[in-house]
């Protein structure tokens, strides 16, 4: 983890998200993520005519017990507002054009702030809305 465009949320000596500029990625594969999380996020740049080495991932059990998700803004501008489980607020954060942002836990919520392309991408399998996610009401509305 080299990128010096990172700005981890933390609370309570929990990492709950982190927030990544992709403007500026380091040379050669440097993941964004630690080995314990349950997604892994990693950034490639090097110059034309490298090949990497061909290769296959070898078949493991792997067991996560949480969805962990990473939202890339392609185009536009979005707010992350950031809660714990139990509610209580954590942060605001805006993610703009060549951002992500990679969710570990807690509550999120987001809004479009301008005309926006986003690309989700989340460990799986997924289990659907109902079984896989529970919706909370932080509002009050």
């Amino acid at each position: 983890m080299n990128n010096k465009n990172i700005k981890n949320i933390i609370y309570n000596d929990e990492l709950y998200s982190s927030i990544f500029d992709l403007n500026n990625i380091s040379e050669g594969l440097d993941f964004l993520t630690n080995d314990e999380s349950f997604i892994q996020v990693g950034t490639w740049k090097y110059e034309k005519g490298k090949i990497l080495d061909a290769h296959y991932h070898n078949t493991f059990e792997r067991k996560s017990f949480i969805t962990q998700e990473v939202v890339l803004v392609l185009e536009g501008s979005i707010i992350c507002n950031l809660y714990t489980k139990d509610g209580n607020f954590i942060a605001t954060e805006e993610i703009n054009q060549n951002q992500l942002i990679i969710q570990y836990q807690g509550i999120h919520e987001y809004e479009i702030m301008k005309d926006s392309k986003i690309l989700e991408i989340k460990n799986g399998p997924y289990f659907g809305p109902d079984k896989d996610r529970t919706r909370v009401n932080i509002r009050n509305d």
